[in-house]
C-alpha cells in the first residue's frame, strides 16, 4: 500500500475520532416476532423484554471510532427484533456502511463444521467416541491415537497449534497471501508433543476443526465445502454464505475492513485488510456470510432444524467440571461448536469470530427469546482484548455480565 493511501486512511479515521463525527446510523425496531423463533405460549411470561432499541443504537453510534469503522447488527427472537447499522462502507469515500454486506465470519465457521459432524454422527457415518486416527490413520500419528471426535469438537484433544509463518502483525501481513493446506497444517501440529492428555484440559485452537474438516471429507468422499453446502447452506437458503477457497477477496457487496498497524517512525496507521488469504482458517474460520444468513442459521440451529435429537445437546454441553482451560485453570467454556457466558442474568450460547478487519458473533438464549448477530469492522480484530464496540453490542442485546 503506498504512503498516500495510508495517510488518507489514517487521516480519515483520526478526523472522525478527534472531531466526534458520528457515522450514519440506520435502525428499525419492530415489535414483531423474528421469523422462525418460538412464540411464547398465550399468557406465559416472556423470559425477557423486547430489545432495548435505545441501548442498541447507542452501542453503534459515533462510528467510525478508534476500535471500529462500521457495525451491522441484527437482534431477533420471540420477544421482538431490531436491526441497525452504522459507520462507513470505506474510509476514502465516506459512504454509509451497507447493512446487507458480506463479511468474513471467522470462527463462526466452527458452528457450521460442528453441525455437519453431528449430522454425520446421527447418520451413523461416524461416532463421536471413536478416535480421529480410526478415520484418518494416514494423517493422525500414533502419539495422538487416543484423541476422539468429541474431543476435537470441544477442544480437549491436546493437539497443539500448527506452525504458520510470522510472529507479529507486520510479518503476518507480509504472508497474507500464503496458501496453506489442511493436511500440511495437521502434519505440522501433530509432529509436536501434545499439550496435555486428551480429555484432561481444554485449549481452544483452530487445529481441532481443521482435523474435523478432513474427517468430514474422509467419511463422505466429498469436499468439506460441498458437505456443508448440501447439509446446511442450501436447505436453509443461505444464498449469501459461501466458502472462499483460496480466493483472498470477498465476492459481492461488502464493507472494507481495516486494521491498525505500527507506523514507520512511530505511531500507528490504518491499512485496508479486506483482501487477505483465508486458507489458514478453512473449516475452522474461512466462511463468508451476512447478518441475515447467520440469523437464519442461528434460529434454525437452536430450534433443532439443523442438528436433530440428542445430538443437538452436544452443542449445549460443556466438558466435565474437572476439565479446566489450558494455561489459566478457568472453567471450560466451549462445547461442540459453541461457547457459553452469562449476560443479563441468563445463559447465552454462541460463537464469535475474528478475521483481519472483521469481528463477528452469533448468540442466542436456548429458548430463542433473544438472538444476536453482529459484524463489526474492527480495527483490532486480532487484538488480545475483546473489541469495545462488539462488547457494547452484546451488552445492549442481552444485558451486562455478572460483576467480577
Amino acid at each position: 500500500m503506498n504512503r498516500s493511501v495510508r495517510t488518507l486512511l489514517a487521516t480519515a479515521l483520526v478526523l472522525c475520532i478527534a472531531g466526534g463525527t458520528a457515522g450514519p446510523v440506520s435502525a428499525n425496531a419492530p415489535a414483531d416476532r423474528a421469523p422462525g423463533s418460538r412464540p411464547a405460549a398465550p399468557g406465559a411470561p416472556r423470559s425477557q423484554d423486547a430489545p432495548d432499541a435505545r441501548a442498541l443504537s447507542a452501542a453503534i453510534a459515533g462510528l467510525p471510532r478508534q476500535d471500529a469503522v462500521a457495525a451491522l447488527v441484527r437482534v431477533g427472537g420471540s420477544a421482538g427484533s431490531w436491526r441497525g447499522s452504522a459507520g462507513l462502507h470505506d474510509l476514502p469515500s465516506g459512504r454509509p456502511a451497507d447493512p446487507a454486506a458480506r463479511f468474513r465470519a471467522g470462527s463462526v465457521t466452527k458452528v457450521f463444521t460442528a453441525a455437519a459432524v453431528l449430522q454425520l454422527a446421527g447418520e451413523r457415518k461416524l461416532s463421536l467416541d471413536r478416535t480421529a486416527r480410526h478415520y484418518l490413520p494416514d494423517l493422525i500419528p500414533a502419539s495422538y491415537g487416543e484423541v476422539t471426535v468429541r474431543q476435537l469438537l470441544d477442544h480437549t484433544s491436546g493437539i497443539p497449534a500448527a506452525d504458520l509463518p510470522g510472529t507479529n502483525p507486520e510479518e503476518w501481513y507480509a504472508h497474507r497471501f500464503d496458501v496453506h493446506t489442511p493436511r500440511a497444517m495437521v502434519a505440522s501440529a501433530t509432529a509436536k508433543e501434545r499439550e496435555f492428555a486428551p480429555g484432561s484440559s481444554q485449549h481452544y485452537l483452530n487445529i481441532n476443526y481443521t482435523v474435523l474438516g478432513l474427517l468430514v471429507e474422509r467419511v463422505t468422499g466429498h469436499t468439506y465445502e460441498r458437505e456443508v453446502a448440501d447439509r446446511i447452506l442450501r436447505p436453509l437458503d443461505l444464498r449469501s454464505t459461501y466458502f472462499p477457497g483460496a480466493d483472498p477477496g470477498i465476492r459481492g457487496p461488502h464493507n472494507r475492513g481495516y486494521q491498525v498497524f505500527a507506523a514507520p517512525g512511530g505511531g500507528v496507521e490504518l491499512r485496508d485488510v479486506t483482501v487477505w488469504g483465508p486458507t489458514d482458517g478453512w473449516a475452522a474460520g474461512d466462511i463468508i456470510s451476512t447478518t441475515a444468513d447467520l440469523g437464519r442459521f442461528t434460529t434454525a440451529l437452536f430450534g433443532g432444524r439443523v442438528v436433530r435429537g440428542p445430538l443437538l445437546e452436544e452443542m449445549f454441553t460443556l466438558p466435565d467440571a474437572s476439565v479446566r482451560t489450558y494455561g489459566s485453570g478457568k472453567p471450560a467454556q466451549f462445547s461442540a461448536g459453541l461457547s457459553v457466558l452469562t449476560l443479563g442474568g441468563r445463559q447465552v450460547w454462541g460463537k464469535s469470530g475474528g478475521r483481519w478487519g472483521y469481528n463477528t458473533a452469533v448468540a442466542a438464549t436456548r429458548d430463542l427469546s433473544r438472538t444476536l448477530v453482529y459484524s463489526v469492522g474492527a480495527t483490532d480484530a486480532k487484538g488480545k482484548d475483546a473489541n469495545a464496540t462488539a462488547m457494547g453490542i452484546a451488552v445492549a442485546a442481552f444485558g451486562p455480565p455478572p460483576a467480577a
